[in-house]
């Protein structure tokens, strides 16, 4: 049986090109931000030109592309490109926007709410008891949970570390204290009603899910059409986890469960550069 992860070959291989769907601004502010790493570190030398480094990085990120494919096509060995990966992912995460400043840059625009959502990102199926929780039973597969939060725009402006795929959303944004962070920056948040029961303020709710149906309580027409405006109103936090999901390595993640939050992240800022270009 051929190994599907061996390399593209010598340099004798045929080696093709593609275009890399990624602004020009993008690219350079990527290669500006390792370029003043490999400053800072004081690396002399580097096989490729910081420039290089990052389009073989997005190629990676943006295409899904097979290490040993790019390693085989640009003459290096994986654990390079594997390094290079994991070093830019690194430096775009930790320019990722903290949940408390995100919220009050927002509230400093003048905006008096944020979507909020969460969403689930394959993994490959690991088999143990230590994986178990990494299965969801209401997407019905392996995968990570994430929750995010956008303006009215659909832009994401923070998204949260990674957990097990069975998280409820209540519990995730217990865990982060959106409740506390919200009623901070004084900004309300629209949520589906994964998010029923979250907040418990009937006076003055930081969170709106709308009504909630049940065998005993039928909704009445006001109701219905305060979750069709409800819904309407939330329609770009999918837009938002639409664009996110554009770098097609979220399709199905590969990396070990513990590096994709830093993943996630990174890929978060990469997508408001994309939109602010």
């Amino acid at each position: 049986m051929k190994k599907i992860d061996e390399p593209a070959g010598d340099t004798g291989s045929p080696v093709y090109q593609y275009r890399l769907p990624v602004s020009r601004k993008t690219n350079a502010y990527c290669a500006d931000l390792l370029r003043r790493h490999l400053e800072a570190i004081g690396s002399r030398w580097r096989r490729l030109t910081p420039g290089r480094i990052v389009v073989i990085v997005l190629a990676v990120l943006r295409h899904d592309q097979r290490i040993a494919d790019m390693a085989g096509g640009n003459q290096v060995g994986e654990t390079t490109i594997r390094r290079w990966r994991d070093e830019l992912i690194a430096l775009l995460a930790a320019r990722a926007p903290r949940l408390d400043r995100a919220l009050k840059e927002i509230a400093k625009r003048g905006a008096e709410v944020v979507l909020i959502d969460g969403t689930l990102i394959p993994t490959a199926r690991r088999s143990g008891k230590d994986n178990r929780p990494n299965y969801s039973g209401k997407h019905r597969r392996h995968g990570l949970h994430f929750l995010a939060l956008t303006d009215e725009m659909g832009r994401l402006i923070w998204i949260s570390a990674a957990r097990p795929a069975r998280t409820h959303d209540v519990t995730a944004a217990r865990r982060d204290h959106i409740l506390d962070h919200l009623r901070a920056a004084g900004l309300g948040a629209l949520a589906d009603l994964g998010f029923l029961g979250l907040d418990d303020d009937d006076d003055q709710p930081a969170v709106v899910t709308g009504y909630k149906a049940t065998r005993a309580r039928k909704l009445t027409a006001s109701q219905k059409e305060a979750n069709r405006v409800l819904a309407a109103s939330r329609t770009p936090v999918e837009h938002g986890f639409a664009r996110l999901k554009m770098w097609r390595t979220l399709a199905k993640l590969r990396t070990d469960p513990a590096r994709a939050t830093n993943l996630v992240a990174a890929l978060l800022v990469l997508t408001n550069l994309e939109m602010n270009h």
